[in-house]
């Protein structure tokens, strides 16, 4: 089994933040051991596992339902994936000096979500069946780049 090659990914979220919270409990631990007043060992790992776990739930869930990934194959964003066949046409991007918004702006977000994740930017697609979706990301011109060459890569029929 061969694994795909990778064209564009954003992990969603990172698993360091879960060590932003501990280092902090750390550093009020060395500040009390260095001013000598009472040392709160257990509020401090209390807060530190409690932070961390927390922290933890959330970046599970970023990256099952904020994740996003193209390969040769498939576009996923979030926890649907949709093949790249299925892709007819990455639309043009948004015309910021225009009033009016664009038809796909409208169109169902892919994921699970009820819309375009906060702090990502939708990427319009029509679909092979004529419906419009939106693809989403971060760095969505990025996105919009590499999509844009997998899909006529993929409907020009070139081996991969």
């Amino acid at each position: 089994m061969t694994a795909e090659a990778v064209l564009f990914t954003e992990p969603g979220a990172r698993w360091r933040a879960v060590a932003y919270g501990p280092i902090l409990c750390l550093a009020v631990l060395v500040l009390e051991l260095v001013t000598g007043g009472d040392v709160h060992w257990f509020a401090l790992l209390f807060c530190a596992a409690l932070i961390a776990g927390f922290v933890a739930l959330q970046v599970v869930a970023g990256k099952r339902h904020v994740g996003v990934e193209l390969t040769v194959e498939t576009l996923r964003s979030g926890t649907e994936s949709l093949p790249l066949s299925s892709i007819a046409e990455v639309m043009p991007e948004r015309d910021e000096n225009s009033w009016d918004d664009e038809e796909w702006e409208s169109a169902r977000a892919l994921g699970e979500l009820t819309g375009v994740p906060r702090r990502r930017t939708g990427i319009g697609l029509r679909l092979a069946d004529g419906s419009l979706v939106q693809a989403w990301a971060r760095d969505h011109k990025a996105l919009r780049a590499a999509l844009t060459e997998a899909v006529q890569r993929s409907s020009d029929g070139v081996d991969r």
